[in-house]
């Protein structure tokens, strides 16, 4: 199918996500998506309604990243699936890369490079580090907004059915078929994380996770070492 009639699907799964929403959504359109389906896993705030607002289709579903992204992708109809974080959004110029680089029919998905929304100096290290994670690794995160043309994430089984590293678990499935293209975006990433718990402290944390995971713990039971950070 030729490049530009590819229609991408932007999946955006929520809990709580009233004050980042709107903006993902509206930043989502703007970039050329087709469609946005918020996949909710029971939001208590404005997330629904406002999502609504902003032209988005609203899926609920149980609450579970993984699985919230999965319903969203057995519901969309695009030919592209592109899994954005709430408190995230797309560059003006984010599905047209998308698109451009899925015309070679060799690429079957990738990630965006970041750019995490605060001054700091260590932040720029970690936007040069997570690129540099996806060019020798072969490994893309969820938050540089992962994108897998359909018949390829199907192919997969989707997301593995856990509460946390669901998308290390998938990418490194990817990576045996392709090696992922890294677009410059940027995606766009809101600190959060990091400063609620601080930059030296989260990174030392999600180095550690990784590394357990690799040694063979069952990421449900990391899960509990890595508290949600919704709304």
């Amino acid at each position: 199918m030729p490049a530009k009639t590819l229609k991408i699907s932007v999946i955006i799964p929520t809990i709580n996500e009233s004050a980042w929403i709107e903006r993902a959504v509206s930043r989502a359109w703007q970039s050329g998506a087709d469609e946005i389906l918020v996949v909710d896993g029971g939001s208590e705030d404005e997330t629904l309604a406002l999502a609504l607002r902003s032209g988005a289709q609203v899926i609920s579903s149980d609450m579970g990243r993984a699985l919230q992204q999965n319903v969203g992708a057995q519901r969309a109809s695009g030919d592209v699936l592109l899994f954005l974080h709430a408190d995230s959004w797309l560059a003006a110029e984010a599905c047209a890369q998308v698109r451009e680089v899925l015309h070679k029919r060799a690429v079957l998905g990738g990630a965006f490079c970041q750019q995490i929304e605060a001054v700091s100096r260590l932040y720029r290290l970690i936007e040069r580090g997570n690129a540099l994670r996806v060019r020798l690794r072969g490994l893309a995160y969820g938050d540089q907004a992962i994108f897998m043309r359909r018949e390829v994430f199907q192919g997969l089984g989707g997301f593995p059915d856990v509460q946390l590293m669901e998308d290390v678990l998938l990418m490194r499935q990817f990576r045996q078929l392709a090696w992922p293209a890294l677009l410059p975006g940027p995606v766009h990433v809101h600190p959060r994380r990091w400063q609620r718990r601080g930059i030296i402290r989260q990174t030392v944390c999600n180095w550690s996770l990784l590394a357990a995971q690799s040694l063979g713990v069952d990421p449900n039971r990391l899960a509990k070492f890595y508290p949600p950070h919704s709304g």
